[in-house]
């Protein structure tokens, strides 16, 4: 069970992209997932430090914030984001609206 104080962020992620890019929605299997293209390829967890990475980023978030819960050996993961305020929560949205940026 994640702690209060963290939000829960499903994350499809697509290993092997052109570029890194975050944006987009999945319907996966933990719900509407937000899509994270990574150059990384799926090795040795590189795609999903990638992901970890770039979400932290999307969001604006210190990297030590975001780690894995589940999910490490596949594309679609969650990923806890510790000490959450609102605004995170309408970035999540953007994000995966495609309209932030």
């Amino acid at each position: 069970m994640p702690p209060q104080d963290a939000l829960t962020v499903a994350v499809r992620v697509k290993p092997g992209a052109s570029r890194d890019r975050v944006g987009g929605c999945f319907d996966g299997p933990h719900g509407p997932a937000l899509v994270i293209a990574v150059h990384a390829p799926a090795v040795d967890g590189r795609a999903t430090e990638a992901a970890r990475r770039a979400l932290a980023a999307a969001l604006g978030v210190r990297q030590s914030t975001v780690s894995l819960r589940t999910g490490a050996a596949s594309r679609d993961k969650l990923f806890l984001v510790d000490g959450p305020g609102p605004e995170l929560t309408e970035a999540l949205r953007r994000l995966r609206d495609g309209s932030a940026g």
